[in-house]
């Protein structure tokens, strides 16, 4: 049949996830950092995603689709549920908001007080406030991480921020694209390498995708190398 459904444009979408999480009907789902309709039959046509998208990247088409089948919906909200730990309850938008305790094999506090020098080169690091031809660039290692991952990896200044120029952002909670400044960096700066550092979550893929769009879209001004690292695996890989 021919009715109203909706489509996302790929390139535009920024993987915040924001989109999933409003859709009260299961039938988006984040592939590969991007958000997809999982399914036709599970879309009612109603558009509740529509003004949560940040970048536009979700509209309206008629095209031939099955049906809405509210049964089908239920049943895997259904299995959904009890996916869920019952305390917690139904999750169905971005694994990044699910609520889950972290346990940790010692609890007890270090027997001699550690003391660590921070390795924050520059100031400001958000990449939403960061100048674009800032003097600290030039022929800089670039970091780019996301958020949360100083404080889901206890060992980051050392292992990842020394002898870096760390941007940090989140593209969920910022609800805008970085490429553009990111290329903008590349282009005007001898960069000499950019590090990646970002969650599993698949929100988080939206920090990753504008990293590697800028590296390609500079790639003729970019001598150097990038990496990615992911953090937190052991924790998000079954959400």
């Amino acid at each position: 049949m021919i009715r109203k459904i909706i489509q996302i444009d790929e390139e535009k979408c920024n993987g915040c996830g924001a989109c999933a999480e409003a859709c009260h009907e299961g039938a988006i789902g984040m592939v590969n950092g991007k958000a997809k309709l999982l399914r036709d039959d599970y879309c009612d046509g109603l558009g509740d995603c529509l003004p949560t998208c940040p970048t536009g990247a979700i509209s309206f088409v008629e095209r031939e689709a099955a049906a809405y089948d509210e049964k089908a919906v239920q049943e895997n909200m259904r299995k959904k549920n009890r996916m869920n730990s019952p305390s917690v309850g139904l999750h169905t938008g971005c694994p990044g908001s699910r609520m889950q305790r972290i346990q940790h094999s010692q609890e007890s506090a270090p027997s001699a007080p550690m003391q660590a020098e921070s390795q924050l080169r520059q100031w400001p690091c958000q990449i939403k406030l960061v100048p674009v031809g800032a003097p600290y660039f030039e022929g800089a290692k670039l970091l780019i991480a996301a958020d949360c991952s100083a404080y889901a990896y206890a060992r980051m200044h050392e292992d990842f921020m020394r002898g870096k120029v760390t941007l940090i952002g989140c593209p969920k909670l910022d609800n805008v694209d970085y490429s553009e400044k990111l290329t903008q960096i590349i282009q005007n700066n001898n960069i000499q390498s950019v590090t990646i550092v970002r969650m599993e979550v698949p929100c988080c893929g939206g920090l990753e995708l504008a990293a590697k769009k800028h590296c390609r879209q500079a790639e003729n001004s970019f001598p150097g190398r990038w990496s990615l690292s992911r953090l937190m695996e052991r924790f998000w890989n079954n959400l």
